[in-house]
């Protein structure tokens, strides 16, 4: 009896089966490596924002130590957002530059307001957040320092609190001739450590709003459970006992006095 031939096509079902049975794979011919060299897009680093938003809900992010910019013109709105964790003293500064193409016709004054993740305006402890451009003046400077950024307040307070904050420039008194004239502004947010006395008990969830939910820090928001005065607190109860324990051995006198015989 003859055996029967496999034809080509068998042999490599065949073969597929054998390898899928055993747990062996085929080898395969080499194909190039399309990731070896990688797309511009990928390899290029992503750098600070060169634009801003108009509101609060197309406020573009940006990171605490990042100088962003945007090209603008006069009368517009921009907003960025950033975030402020527990603890953490901001400082917000601006800068709007006049190109040397504009020509002011007459003094502008500018301001930076800053809002929490409520859109509560945030006072600046100290800093100028308003400022006027003199008629011809190439740039102005702003400064905002916040007060320091807690994790738990009284709702009548109005302290800051962590979360995402808003950054708004605008110029609130301006000529008419000079709406429109193009400027380049520049915004950046640092922050301080406070340090433990500014620590408080309690916490909240960041106040992060959903449209700026990518506001977050580059490190992850901060645990509230520890803080300094837990440090405060340990030291205080150790010095504490051993008052009491230097209190008693003063106190405790020589022991009890020996019986005295009485007279007969």
């Amino acid at each position: 009896m003859r055996a029967a031939r496999l034809t080509p096509i068998a042999r490599t079902g065949a073969a597929l089966l054998m390898a899928a049975l055993f747990g062996l794979a085929p080898a395969a011919p080499a194909l190039a490596d399309d990731s070896a060299s990688p797309s511009p897009s990928a390899s290029a680093s992503a750098g600070p924002p060169t634009e801003a938003g108009t509101d609060f809900r197309t406020a573009t992010a940006v990171q605490q130590g990042e100088r962003a910019t945007a090209d603008a013109s006069t009368g517009d709105y921009l907003y960025w957002a950033f975030p402020g964790d527990t603890g953490q003293d901001i400082t917000v500064k601006a800068t709007v530059t006049f190109p040397s193409t504009s020509v002011t016709h007459a003094a502008s004054t500018w301001q930076i307001d800053v809002y929490d993740g409520l859109r509560r305006h945030q006072p600046c402890r100290y800093g100028m957040a308003s400022r006027q451009a003199a008629p011809g003046a190439t740039s102005v400077e702003l400064s905002c320092t916040l007060r320091t950024v807690t994790s738990y307040a009284d709702t009548w307070s109005n302290a800051p609190l962590r979360g995402a904050y808003y950054i708004r420039l605008a110029t609130t008194d301006i000529a008419q001739t000079d709406l429109g004239l193009p400027v380049q502004a520049a915004v950046e947010a640092t922050a301080s450590d406070a340090g433990g006395s500014a620590a408080a008990d309690g916490s909240v969830t960041p106040l992060v709003p959903r449209e700026s939910a990518s506001v977050v820090p580059s490190g992850g928001w901060s645990s509230t459970w520890w803080s300094a005065r837990w440090l405060w607190s340990a030291g205080g109860a150790a010095l504490a006992a051993l008052a009491g324990i230097g209190g008693y051995a003063l106190t405790r006198g020589r022991g009890r006095p020996r019986d005295i015989p009485r007279e007969v």
